[in-house]
């Protein structure tokens, strides 16, 4: 026998002359004594979640990159940090929120047809975002903490779209200038601990994923010796510190290169003007130990010790392939391992 059921117009009629009240209690009925479906079906009614905001049209690519030029170019100048009537007080203080805003753009702009106004528009954010680890630009004690904006996700998202959209040739040359320019030891944000510090990934690990073959990593090592070549010799401390930023990119290079009959460019990097202190000599010990020569890698890495006694991968590297450690050095290691039995 059929079931008899109302119509939609029927029940609603019928519902209409019921009060508040008494609605309340019938739906309450049906709740209670329902199956654990109907339970969920009036659950999800009475909870739906946040409603969803109405979409907005995407920002247009142009005017996204104009924005971003102007507000670099204010906060290079020193704009947002007062004195300057091109920025309002309300706006210097509410830099943190223009910065998210056009970073969102910009990765807008990335997904559009034609990318190339979000790409540069993002490499100027991520230039800047570089910069302020070491520049005051914003009244912030950590600005790319503050404006929580990920540096190595942006490139990331950067990379990408340049290699899927203007070919691995384009992306190489491109890339690798940006690796040697952005890549950093500890992170962009300055205190170097909080939400955004703990996203963070080395753009060498980054770069890694994109390489998926081995004709890939060595075109692309190709690039980054002319990349070094255009950055130039510099001072000591910057050919340092740049040698410092790089080790984990020069590991993965020095990991790869001789498995795929590219060694060659490994006696191009360890010997590279743009390069140098105890971080080269630390490479060159590591290629003189992968070619069997053990005699120099103990030579180069007492080296390393004797300027960097502390060094705690220089101190492994020599335990593990029989160099005597310097004296102090050998201080420090058995300071170690007696704090290491006391805490046992």
């Amino acid at each position: 026998m059929a079931m008899k059921r109302m119509n939609r117009e029927e029940f609603f009629g019928k519902v209409a002359v019921l009060d508040e009240e008494r609605l309340k209690k019938a739906l309450w009925n049906l709740y209670w004594r329902g199956n654990a479906t109907m339970r969920e079906r009036i659950e999800g009614e009475l909870d739906p979640g946040p409603a969803k905001p109405a979409s907005r049209p995407l920002a247009d690519p142009d005017e996204v990159l104009t924005a971003v030029r102007d507000f670099v170019s204010l906060a290079r100048a020193g704009s947002y940090l007062g004195g300057d009537r091109r920025v309002a007080p309300k706006e210097r203080s509410g830099w943190r929120t223009t910065f998210r805003r056009l970073a969102g753009e910009a990765r807008e702009a990335l997904a559009a047809e034609d990318p190339g106004q979000g790409i540069v528009a993002m490499e100027l954010l991520i230039d800047l975002a570089y910069d302020t680890r070491g520049n005051d630009y914003f009244r912030s004690d950590d600005p790319m903490e503050a404006a929580r904006f990920v540096v190595s996700e942006a490139v990331e998202q950067v990379w990408d779209r340049l290699r899927r959209t203007g070919g691995f040739d384009r992306f190489s040359a491109r890339a690798a200038t940006q690796l040697v320019r952005w890549e950093s030891e500890y992170g962009w944000t300055r205190g170097g601990w909080g939400s955004i510090a703990g996203q963070e990934a080395s753009l060498a690990s980054v770069l890694a994923r994109q390489l998926e073959a081995p004709d890939m990593w060595v075109a692309f090592a190709d690039h980054y010796l002319s990349a070094l070549d255009e950055a130039g010799g510099t001072d000591d401390f910057d050919r340092d510190q740049r040698t410092r930023d790089l080790a984990e990119w020069h590991g993965l290079l020095l990991d790869r290169l001789p498995g795929y009959d590219a060694g060659d460019r490994l006696d191009r990097l360890t010997g590279h003007r743009s390069l140098g202190g105890p971080e080269l000599t630390f490479l060159q010990a590591r290629l003189a130990r992968q070619r069997g020569d053990l005699d120099r890698a103990r030579k180069l890495v007492r080296e390393c010790l004797d300027l960097l006694p502390g060094h705690h991968a220089f101190q492994e590297f020599a335990i593990e392939i029989g160099a005597p450690l310097p004296k102090r050095a050998q201080e420090i290691v058995e300071s170690h391992r007696r704090a290491g039995l006391t805490r046992g």
